[in-house]
């Protein structure tokens, strides 16, 4: 039986990360992470009676995420300092990261459970069963949400250039 503790010590990096590319905010990410550490402090005995620990709190991870706007009000206020959009990215980045940020873009706009199954299969590389167990829901399902994803993303995706070409 693994101890909580040893579980975050060991686990916590990863479960931020997992958080950062299915939230597109890093300080969601965190807020989602602790939300789900504290609901799996309180159930850690029965967790870590659970042959695999993690994707039984990466589910739940991903669960806070999927119900995160549903919450009381409180949780959607959301403090920014200004609503000015972020600035354009300089285009003498390398072509890598142009396109890393316009695929950000294009993921947040997915709906949710769309958008955690494609960072299940493509960032965590999950099968569809295990994504299926993670998102509760039938593989058929997962496989129907990644292909929506994917139809979407096509159709968003132009050809991002530096410097103007194409």
């Amino acid at each position: 039986m693994v101890r909580f503790e040893e579980f975050v010590d060991n686990r916590l990096d990863a479960l931020l990360r997992y958080a950062v590319v299915l939230t597109g905010d890093p300080h969601l990410a965190q807020d989602v992470v602790q939300e789900t550490m504290v609901r799996a402090q309180l159930k850690w005995r029965r967790i870590s009676n659970a042959d695999r620990p993690e994707p039984y709190v990466k589910r739940m991870l991903t669960n806070v995420y999927l119900d995160w706007r549903r919450g009381p009000w409180w949780r959607r206020v959301l403090l920014r300092g200004d609503d000015t959009p972020d600035p354009p990215v300089p285009t003498d980045h390398a072509q890598a990261a142009v396109e890393r940020d316009a695929m950000w873009l294009l993921l947040a706009g997915l709906p949710r459970r769309q958008r955690a199954a494609v960072v299940l299969r493509y960032y965590e590389g999950l099968p569809d069963a295990e994504i299926a167990d993670v998102l509760g829901c039938a593989v058929g399902t997962v496989r129907a949400h990644i292909s929506r994803a994917l139809a979407t993303l096509r159709t968003q995706l132009r050809p991002v250039t530096v410097g103007g070409e194409q």
